[in-house]
């Protein structure tokens, strides 16, 4: 675990945090040849990639996952899993409850009408992972948000088990939150048939929820067909502690990140600049690494993502989370919430010694599926507002129109597109039917001081 000064080492965090891991290239050749497959051969071609990678002979008519099935793995789950669930559901949906957006209509005196409205997207997909550690959480936070937008129809993709199932905790939150088809299909396989659809798996608007290299490289290029979250990569946490922080939570946090995929991002910015606090600090980290089931991929993070960066000031130490703008942010110090407001980049902010990061993976109520990779610079955490999208419509009487034209046809003609300024003056041609008629004489347009749209320019035309 890396431990660096600043300013002095401004080098080496500056290139730490602009570094980004590159897909292979081939994952990304992969991944390719699976969406050409997928588009080409269908359901032939998911069941040729379940049988190689998941060791699961499935027919076509076999991917979809019966809705009785949910409903069965709900009865199925400890009560106290299931109350839990609940409790967790309850939370996410009264969060996601206030994000819901209202449309509006502006009635403009002397022009007309303009709306904007919002609606929600027709089908979306959710991918949740679920190998080593399957997200049942994670099927919560990415469905009640569509549920809430009044999504029409939400298709889960997860893959199956050797024995051909889904996990059933899996199952059993796709039924709490109410998901409509359940798919068991995973990788880019999974989300190629979401994009275009095959013999029996729908095409969706959207794609969103974590997964692994081939998943995210999947979503990404497909990108445009579909819409998509973010380019999520490996979960990550930035912790800001002064003296008040106890090690073993800062221990534990970092840990609680570092055992996702041996591969996480975990790092702490020490207000005070102590060495001998970080040299403590890297101690109880290896103390606790032996108590952990997953210890060896947590090890494996540490080692090659974790850092400690030794500052003077709490002001160094927000400059230097902005700069890198991470998924998770804790502060651990003293005037915590002062400190979070002058944060500008970061997914999620964890404000004191008593909101560790899992707290916000399972029931605080605001989402987990969040930017990663110092993309929370620019990208949003999924929220109701992801499952959307809005329409404007304008509705203009001749009277609105009459006001406007002249300079229509002004920046029509600025622009060389001819053809537009003329159907703006061919409303107002005699006998045309949009500039009508009132007892059998023309009705002259209304253009204020310019007379007729268009007719001071037309005319200069047609004299020269």
């Amino acid at each position: 675990m890396q431990i660096w000064c600043w300013p002095r080492d401004r080098k080496a965090i500056a290139a730490h945090f602009a570094a980004v891991d590159e897909t292979p290239r081939a994952i990304e050749a992969a991944v390719e040849a699976i969406i050409e497959d997928v588009r080409r051969d269908g359901d032939a071609a998911l069941a040729r990639y379940g049988r190689k990678f998941d060791k699961v002979d499935l027919k076509p008519g076999q991917f979809e996952v019966p809705r009785a099935a949910l409903a069965a793995a709900w009865a199925a789950a400890p009560a106290r899993l299931r109350r839990t669930l609940q409790t967790a559901k309850r939370r996410i949906e009264q969060f996601h409850r206030r994000q819901r957006l209202a449309g509006w209509t502006v009635e403009e005196p002397g022009f007309g009408r303009i709306e904007q409205r919002v609606l929600p997207l027709e089908r979306v997909g959710v991918y949740v992972p679920a190998g080593e550690a399957p997200l049942v959480s994670t099927v919560l936070m990415d469905v009640i948000p569509a549920r809430v937008a009044g999504v029409d129809e939400i298709c889960l993709f997860t893959p199956p088990r050797r024995d051909g199932q889904p996990d059933g905790g899996i199952l059993a939150a796709a039924h709490l939150a109410g998901v409509d088809r359940v798919f068991r299909l995973g990788s880019a396989w999974a989300v190629a048939a979401a994009a275009f659809g095959t013999e029996t798996v729908p095409r969706v608007d959207k794609v969103v929820g974590p997964g692994n290299a081939y998943v995210t490289t999947a979503k990404q290029r497909l990108f445009g067909r579909i819409d998509i979250e973010s380019t999520a990569g490996v979960s990550e946490v930035l912790i800001l502690a002064d003296a008040t922080a106890r090690l073993e939570h800062i221990a534990a946090d970092l840990l609680a990140q570092a055992e996702h995929s041996g591969d996480n991002p975990c790092g702490v910015i020490l207000i005070g600049g102590d060495r001998k606090r970080a040299e403590a600090l890297r101690r109880e980290l290896a103390r606790r690494l032996g108590r952990l089931e997953r210890g060896e991929m947590a090890a494996r993070s540490i080692a090659r993502h974790g850092y400690i960066i030794l500052v003077k000031t709490a002001e160094e130490a927000i400059e230097l989370a902005n700069r890198k703008a991470p998924e998770h942010l804790e502060i651990i110090a003293r005037g915590a919430r002062r400190m979070a407001r002058q944060v500008r980049h970061a997914g999620a902010i964890f404000v004191g010694p008593w909101t560790p990061e899992p707290l916000g993976d399972y029931l605080a109520g605001p989402n987990h599926t969040l930017p990663t990779g110092g993309t929370a610079r620019f990208f949003s955490p999924l929220s109701v507002w992801s499952f959307y999208r809005t329409s404007h419509t304008i509705e203009a009487t001749r009277e609105g129109l009459a006001k406007l034209a002249d300079d229509i046809i002004l920046l029509a003609e600025a622009e060389g597109l001819t053809a537009h300024a003329e159907t703006i003056r061919a409303r107002f041609e005699p006998g045309s039917e949009a500039g009508g008629t009132r007892g059998g004489k023309q009705a002259a347009p209304t253009a204020g001081k310019r007379g007729a749209p268009g007719g001071k320019r037309a005319a200069r035309r047609a004299d020269s």
